[in-house]
């Protein structure tokens, strides 16, 4: 059986909304359309300033580029090849003018007649300091080129010996004395005083208390004679000149075996395997030998000093010359030497190293032994017969028993 059931249809009144609630929703309405439009608003300013901040990004980046770009294209290796080459033209220029100075104050200790190389030299460091170097380099090739004619003149030039020089070959027994000398090499005049080892010792005086290796103390040769109450004295071994530009760092120094007055040894270290010549002075006895590596540090001896070249040894010349030209220039020639039991300082004039051994072996010296030249040279005997040139860091002196 079908069971017909009809619902009943219910109609829900309308309500009326108050106005109370229409005030509200218009209210919420236009506050999300402010919010919503402030933000708009804001978010376009931002979008702005950004775009702003990427046009200045990539104009940034374009110039950057372009310096990337231009440097890339450079060619670096070149840049560095000519920075090189530059910097080695400088070395050299400035080296090629310090050694042009100094073989100019060589040539002064032989002659007052440099006037026009000064003036050369000059203009060479006028140059240098325009940095023109090829100029320059060219300059001092020319005075490089007459330094070097100068200095042959000198040494072809036979200095005359004054007249009132006696002519011996015989040195003298003892003191002071200047004689013209003959020999195969020609007539040279020799300044030298003698003592005899049994009434002097000899002994070596330094300016410095121990070995100095810059701006070592310096003193003339009268100094060291008044101080160690001796009467005669002689320049002692090659050293540095102040006055000199390549020995900065090292002035006043020297480096060959030396024992002074005090029993002190002067660069030991650097003289043990040495192939210099030296001389010994003992109690009654002087020896001269080829090496001074033969030689230990023995300070029962009076003193010693090496130097070069040995210019006489068992009376026969035992130095004929080498390739330094300043060996091979005339100038005057310091020297210790013996006879017997009797000791010699002194200088041979106008000289090459070599013509000195020559005239030293014609006197009668049965060994000898070159010292410092030059500026260098001083003998004092009474008063200076020689010098008194430059302040000295070691010097040879007589004293009295």
């Amino acid at each position: 059986m079908k069971l017909n059931v009809k619902l009943p249809t219910i109609t829900l009144p309308k309500l009326p909304i108050p106005k109370a609630s229409l005030s509200v929703l218009t209210i919420l309405t236009l506050t999300l359309l402010g919010f919503f439009g402030y933000k708009t608003v804001t978010l376009g300013n931002s979008l702005a300033n950004l775009q702003k901040e990427k046009n200045t990004l990539s104009e940034e980046l374009s110039k950057t580029s372009n310096e990337l770009s231009e440097i890339k294209n450079q060619d670096q290796v070149k840049i560095n090849l000519e920075l090189k080459a530059n910097i080695k033209n400088i070395e050299t220029t400035y080296s090629s003018a310090v050694n042009s100075y100094e073989e100019l104050l060589k040539l002064k200790e032989s002659t007052d007649d440099t006037e026009d190389l000064d003036e050369l030299f000059t203009e060479a460091l006028v140059l240098l300091s325009k940095q023109n170097y090829s100029s320059a380099s060219a300059t001092l090739s020319t005075l490089n080129k007459q330094i070097d004619e100068q200095q042959a003149k000198l040494t072809a030039t036979v200095v005359a010996i004054p007249q009132n020089v006696p002519t011996s070959n015989a040195p003298p027994g003892s003191g002071y004395s200047r004689q013209q000398v003959s020999s195969d090499a020609g007539n040279f005049m020799v300044s030298l005083v003698a003592a005899d080892l049994g009434s002097t010792k000899v002994i070596v005086d330094t300016a410095s208390d121990g070995t100095c290796g810059d701006n070592c103390p310096v003193l003339p040769l009268a100094t060291y004679v008044s101080r160690s109450g001796a009467y005669a004295g002689v320049n002692g071994t090659y050293f540095c000149p102040a006055s000199y530009p390549s020995c900065a760092g090292k002035t006043n120094s020297f480096d060959l075996l030396v024992m002074n007055k005090n029993k002190t040894y002067f660069n030991s270290d650097n003289n043990v395997y040495s192939n210099n010549p030296a001389v010994v002075f003992g109690s009654g006895y002087i020896r001269f030998l080829t090496a001074a590596s033969q030689w230990g540090r023995d300070t029962g001896i009076d003193g010693m000093l090496s130097n070069y070249p040995l210019l006489v040894f068992n009376s026969n010349v035992a130095f004929g010359g080498d390739d330094d030209p300043k060996k091979g220039s005339k100038g005057n020639r310091s020297f210790v030497a013996n006879k017997g039991n009797t000791v010699y300082i002194g200088v041979v004039h106008s000289a090459t190293v070599a013509e000195s051994a020559r005239a030293l072996k014609a006197l009668g010296m049965e060994n000898a032994l070159n010292l410092d030249d030059g500026g260098s040279t001083a003998l004092w005997s009474g008063g200076y017969k020689v010098g008194p040139g430059r302040d000295l860091p070691n010097v040879i002196l007589f004293v009295g028993k």
